[in-house]
């Protein structure tokens, strides 16, 4: 049950007081309100805090009951659930695994009638209280386990989501799908039976290629990261499909574009190699996760430095590109002491991509340290080693 107590306005003032605060020294100095406990009151402290840059409308809502930390880390953020939210409509949605919610307070955005369904009955309540505090009028929040509800139960849904849980008993983390709980692949013909449409959301450290073996009814995958890192794996499965899976890959908070494909283009695809141009090409962390290593040659008219670099070059600048351009500058001499002449001393940010030695290697070996808009690429070429002195554009 909730502690009616935290919700009281003088306890959500002094919480919103001490964001960021010491925890220690709050914790050493006790709790000053009856009815709350001192660890009560610095895990709600301690769980806004972690929802400042996050979750910012729940951090910034009064009277919002935050859960355990556990629950705050293992949400999505909104950047990401709204983008979920996008991709979706219709009458009704069950989110299996709801979790503290964002996702489905989001989903109401988009969806008539959202089903919440959470196993853990104080993370339910907590839950409840919130979604009458977000008014979103159009959810029903379920204190049950997601899957017991579709197996004793006829109602069929536009969509059925579901993000499971990734961590043992032991709080460890897992990667695999048949670790996670439950095993979606072992509950397909379940979800089928309810809806033509399914949504899971999969760490982004999974292998996408041995993910697409045991969801073989998916569609698209979504690589969605933000800010340049990965954050979720979206797989969107649909009813007897006999498409071809198409990959997008997101870079959001960024100006670059949705990049997508389908896995054949990149399986079929021989790109041209050519030494460094005029130009230097990174793609987003989003694409190489995709796997999009051949396929950005054709779809941009580039050049692979090497098969295993992942870097690409022309002689013209590509604004539309998704991830960094640099200007190149100089491709300095493969000797030691020569470049050590040129860079000893400068400041200068380096990046090593198929490349033997570490990035502190070389740091130290030229005797270089970390800042401004210059890059030191060490990389491969057609097989060899180069260095790139480059300039990022803005």
């Amino acid at each position: 049950m909730l502690n009616s107590n935290i919700l009281k306005s003088e306890v959500q003032e002094f919480i919103s007081k001490h964001v960021g605060s010491n925890i220690q020294q709050l914790a050493l100095k006790g709790s000053p309100f009856d009815g709350v406990e001192t660890s009560d009151l610095v895990e709600q402290i301690l769980c806004k805090s972690k929802c400042q840059h996050k979750l910012p409308l729940w951090f910034t809502t009064k009277r919002i009951y935050f859960p355990k930390k556990l629950n705050i880390e293992q949400t999505s953020s909104e950047t990401t659930a709204l983008y979920k939210s996008g991709l979706i409509s219709g009458s009704s949605l069950i989110d299996l695994t709801g979790g503290f919610g964002v996702d489905s307070f989001y989903f109401s955005k988009t969806i008539k009638a959202v089903t919440h369904c959470e196993i853990n009955e104080n993370l339910s309540e907590v839950v409840k209280h919130n979604i009458k505090v977000l008014e979103a009028e159009n959810i029903e929040s379920v204190t049950a386990d997601g899957l017991e509800i579709l197996k004793h139960d006829d109602t069929n849904f536009d969509w059925i989501y579901l993000d499971p849980s990734r961590r043992d008993k032991n709080r460890n983390k897992r990667f695999f799908i048949s670790d996670c709980s439950p095993d979606i692949s072992k509950h397909l013909d379940l979800f089928f039976k309810h809806s033509k449409n399914i949504m899971i959301k999969l760490s982004p450290m999974l292998d996408i290629k041995a993910a697409l073996e045991v969801l073989p009814q998916t569609k698209t995958v979504h690589v969605i990261a933000v800010k340049n890192e990965v954050k979720e794996l979206l797989f969107i499965l649909e009813k007897n499909t006999s498409e071809e899976h198409i990959l997008k890959a997101i870079n959001l908070n960024s100006n670059q574009p949705l990049f997508e494909f389908v896995r054949s283009e990149e399986r079929e695809c021989t790109p041209n190699y050519s030494e460094p141009l005029g130009y230097l090409y990174e793609p987003n962390n989003a694409i190489l996760k995709a796997g999009a290593f051949k396929i950005l040659t054709k779809q941009f008219d580039l050049f692979k430095l090497d098969q295993h670099s992942h870097l690409y070059t022309s002689n013209k600048f590509i604004d539309s590109f998704p991830g960094k351009a640099y200007k190149i500058i100089e491709q300095l001499p493969n000797q030691r002491k020569e470049i050590k002449k040129k860079l000893s001393g400068q400041k200068i940010n380096v990046k090593v991509r198929n490349y033997s030695r570490s990035v502190e290697q070389i740091k130290t070996s030229y005797n270089i340290s970390d800042g401004g808009q210059l890059f030191l690429f060490c990389t491969k070429a057609l097989s060899k080693k180069v260095i790139l002195k480059c300039e990022l554009i803005d």
